[in-house]
């Protein structure tokens, strides 16, 4: 949705602003917050929640301050006003615009490592190690589970899919086959 980015990319780049500008302030720490606020966004009880014309704003930011209770300040004034403005939707899309800021400014990328079998710490530590020399940059590893892989990774930086699965060798040897 091309709309929700662009409604996001503001917010986004004001709060990295804000959390850069203020001292004492972590960006890792207030990427967590955001990523937090935006997992209770894109509840669907909450989504139903915020449509309701009978919900005050107040109320709304009483549910959510009710399910993460230790927000720091700068969290609390953000969240005032995504919901005054209306813009509690668009949340999701917020977060994960304000970490590619962040990743930007530290010269790192996130990557989602999809995995047919659980990995192991010290394996993901090698791992990481060997894909960022493979990418070039500081990866922040994540591990997804997918048993339709058979066996093998497959590893997505952003745009960039490096598919070791034997799930995908099979489909390249079918394509040879059937050419």
């Amino acid at each position: 949705m091309a709309e929700i980015a662009t409604i996001a990319r503001p917010y986004a780049e004001a709060l990295y602003k804000a959390c850069a500008g203020a001292a004492g302030t972590d960006l890792q720490a207030a990427a967590a917050w955001v990523d937090e606020l935006a997992a209770i966004a894109a509840n669907p009880q909450l989504r139903q929640l915020a449509d309701n014309p009978k919900v005050t704003r107040e109320q709304l930011l009483g549910v959510i301050t009710g399910v993460r209770t230790d927000l720091p300040a700068m969290a609390l004034n953000f969240l005032r006003t995504l919901v005054d403005n209306g813009r509690l939707l668009a949340l999701p899309e917020i977060a994960a615009q304000f970490r590619a800021l962040v990743n930007q400014s530290r010269g790192s990328s996130d990557a989602v490592v999809h995995s047919a079998f659980p990995i192991a710490a010290d394996m993901l530590a090698q791992l990481g190690a060997t894909l960022e020399q493979r990418f070039g940059r500081k990866l922040n590893l994540s591990v997804q589970q997918d048993e339709s892989l058979i066996g093998g990774i497959r590893v997505v930086v952003g745009d960039e899919v490096l598919d070791t699965s034997v799930r995908a060798r099979l489909e390249q040897m079918k394509a040879a086959l059937t050419a």
